[in-house]
Formats: C-alpha cells, sequence, structure tokens
C-alpha cells in the first residue's frame, strides 16, 4: 500500500490550492478515501471523506471551502480548497477510510496559508 501525496505550497489567507494524492496496493475503487492533516503540535485529523460512488462528507472547520473529488481510473483523490486560512496551514495526507489506524502512510504535502 503506497499514498503519493503532492501539490502543496505556500499560499497566501483568502487563495485556493489544489493537492492531489495517489494510490497503490490495494482496490482503490472499492474503497472509502479521506483526506487528514496534522498542524505542529496537533493530532492527525481527518477533514474530508469520499465514499466509493462520490458521496463527500467534510470536517465542520473546512465545509463549504473544501472539496473532496476522486478519479477511480487514476487511482487519484484529490482535495480542492479555497478561501485559505492561516488554520488551514498543517501537512495533509490521504488514506483509505479504515487505514487511519494502520501502519501505511505517504510523506504527506506540506500547505503553509501566510502573507
Amino acid at each position: 500500500v503506497q499514498f503519493v501525496e503532492s501539490g502543496g505550497g505556500l499560499v497566501q489567507p483568502g487563495g485556493s490550492l489544489n493537492i492531489s494524492c495517489v494510490a497503490s496496493g490495494f482496490a482503490f475503487g472499492s474503497k472509502s478515501m479521506v483526506w487528514l492533516r496534522q498542524a505542529p503540535g496537533k493530532e492527525r485529523q481527518g477533514i474530508a471523506s469520499i465514499m466509493t460512488m462520490g458521496t463527500s462528507f467534510y470536517s465542520p472547520s473546512v465545509k463549504g471551502r473544501f472539496t473532496i473529488s476522486r478519479d477511480n481510473a487514476k487511482n487519484t483523490v484529490y482535495l480542492h480548497m479555497t478561501a485559505l486560512k492561516p488554520e488551514d496551514t498543517a501537512k495533509y495526507y490521504c488514506n483509505y477510510v479504515g487505514g487511519e489506524s494502520g501502519d501505511f502512510w505517504g510523506q504527506g504535502t506540506q500547505v503553509t496559508v501566510s502573507s
């Protein structure tokens, strides 16, 4: 099982950013996927998830600003982030739902929101 996250960077408050995660080593199309983030000194938290057929769920902290999507043909899950705030600064990870308690993690992608 492998996850490769990419697309992070430095963005100004109010800006937008798209990040992606390519997964391999499991049946991607049959798994719900989740984006999580971890800020310095804090625990990793799930912020958005998407079921196999596209139904999505969001934490209150990102609802209305972030959009999760997936492309099963490319084994890829995306996170479109808008109206970014300094408190969105974190390293972002993806996983499949249920895998968050396991040992398979990617390197994450750093998102920094700062002027």
